[in-house]
Order: C-alpha cells, then sequence, then structure tokens
C-alpha cells in the first residue's frame, strides 16, 4: 500500500475511533525534556533492533540520529509517532514519553498522536492531488478550521513557514506531483505543519535532493527549532554538524554517545563514535 494511502486510512480511522489523544500543553516540569525514551527497546519478531535506550530530547532543538545503515534509525525515529504499529511482528519494551505522558500507554489513539509529531520521508511523498488539498488535508479531517477562510489562512501560512509559499501561490490548485523534487519535500513538510505539531521528525529529507535543494531543506530545519521540536536521521555527518544541536550516535541497536553536536563532532568521548566519524567504521 502506497504511503499516502496508508496516512489516509490512519486519519479516517481516527474519526472512528473511541481512542483519545494524549493532552496538548505545556509539560508540568519546564525544566524536563520534551520527549524522554527510558529503558527503551524495540524488536521485530525475534530481533532486537533497539537495546535499552535512554535518551533526552529537549525543546527548540535539532537532535540528530546518525550511525552505519540498520543500526535503528530510521526505526528509533518511527517509533516516537508509532509509525511501525501496523509492522507485523512489533513490539517495544520501556517508555516513550511526550511532555511526561506515556505515548504506548492503553488508550492513546497513535493516529492522533501524529498530529502531535509529524513525520517527514526520506522521499517526497506528495498526496495525488493539488498543492492546495495536500496541505489542507490534516486540517480537514482534524477539523482545524470553522470555516473557508480559516483554511486559506493555514494553508497560506503552512507554505510560508516551509519557504515555498512565493514558488506556488499561483497554482495551488495544480497538481503536487508537478512539483521540483525539493518543493515536493517542502510541500511535505508545510503538510506537516498543517496540523500544528509539536515535532518534526524528519527521515534523511534530503538524500534524495540535489545541492541546491538540500541547501535549502537545511535552512528550513535550522528555522524550524524556533518554533518546533526537530528530531532528525541522516547519514550525512556534514549536514548532521551544520544544522544539529545534539547528535545521539548508534551503533547496532545501542546508544553508544549522546551529547552536543560540537562536543561529538570535535571531541567524541567513544572510540566507535571517532571511528564513524573518521568514516573507519
Amino acid at each position: 500500500m502506497l504511503e499516502e494511502e496508508v496516512l489516509m486510512n490512519e486519519e479516517n480511522d481516527a474519526l472512528r475511533g473511541e481512542r483519545q489523544p494524549l493532552k496538548r500543553g505545556e509539560p508540568s516540569d519546564q525544566s524536563a525534556p520534551l520527549i524522554q525514551l527510558t529503558d527503551f527497546s524495540a524488536f521485530y519478531g525475534d530481533v532486537e533492533v533497539l537495546k535499552n535506550i535512554n535518551l533526552s530530547i529537549e525543546s527548540n532543538k535539532i537532535t540528530v540520529v546518525m550511525g552505519p545503515s540498520g543500526c535503528g534509525k530510521s526505526t528509533l525515529v518511527r517509533t516516537l509517532n508509532r509509525m511501525n504499529d501496523e509492522v507485523p511482528g512489533f513490539r517495544i519494551k520501556g517508555k516513550i514519553l511526550l511532555d511526561g505522558e506515556d505515548i504506548y500507554a492503553p488508550g492513546v489513539d497513535p493516529v492522533l498522536l501524529k498530529t502531535r509529531v509529524g513525520m517527514v520521508f526520506q522521499k517526497p511523498n506528495p498526496f495525488p492531488i493539488s498543492i492546495y488539498d495536500n496541505v489542507a488535508f490534516g486540517p480537514r479531517i482534524h477539523k482545524l478550521a470553522k470555516n473557508k477562510e480559516q483554511l486559506n489562512a493555514i494553508v497560506r501560512e503552512s507554505l510560508q513557514y516551509a519557504a515555498l509559499w512565493e514558488e506556488v501561490k499561483d497554482r495551488l490548485e495544480k497538481n503536487a506531483l508537478g512539483l521540483s523534487g525539493g518543493q515536493q519535500q517542502r510541500l511535505c513538510i508545510a503538510r506537516a505543519l498543517a496540523v500544528k505539531p509539536e515535532v518534526i521528525l524528519m527521515d534523511e529529507p534530503a538524500s534524495a535532493l540535489d545541492p541546491g535543494a538540500t541547501y535549502k531543506v537545511e535552512e528550513l530545519m535550522v528555522e524550524l527549532k524556533e518554533k518546533y521540536t526537530v528530531v532528525l536521521v541522516t547519514h550525512n555527518m556534514q549536514q548532521a554538524a551544520r544544522v544539529g544541536t545534539s547528535v545521539a550516535f548508534l551503533y547496532r541497536g545501542e546508544l553508544v554517545e549522546f551529547g552536543a553536536a560540537s562536543d561529538v563532532f570535535e571531541n567524541p568521548k567513544n572510540p566507535l563514535t571517532e571511528k564513524y566519524i573518521r568514516g573507519i567504521l
């Protein structure tokens, strides 16, 4: 099933379900991290892909998750908005708290959780509908606009924040698939922003883009942290150093090192981290 079909089905399920979303709002302890993983492990069947992860993600920062292929980077990020729930054999141990609440607790609606924790994928995945309808999709489903004027304002604001408005304002009714790859990725970011999330997850968002489009996405990420918390998966260490506030280095499913980006790149504490940065791991 196409990714957009999965998302559409999940959104429709949210309207029919009885589950309750996590409460929005400020953490009870302002000094507490926005997201806290405690003794967190993830499994596909009998295979443990994340092993006893303890990690704190602070608000309004860009936390970069990096490591060799197969180390669990994408799995870690996808657990933060329960994107893996429907994967056969997937299960977890431990806790992930968002604003102090367990996102895997019974009764939590994973679909509505996704409005608080948005996701931007490796390859742009706009819906095969108009640019306007792509951005308006989430607000319509979740009834975030009372009228057409409010919906128009959300669409415009989201496209402006994604640095795309000036490029598409005269063709909002055109099919989104007609945009360039970089524009499509920024449209997907606008679509995520339209439901007013607290967190934006980005899984290799620039890996399929040319250098010019990559620069625009990186510039946008830095701007986003003023208002949002960003968690970025990347294999590009230069990109991680350019945009990251904090860096989590994973190796074989374990969190090897976590700290300020400058510290991790300039003075890594673990020999494995140093080898990876030097390109010999």
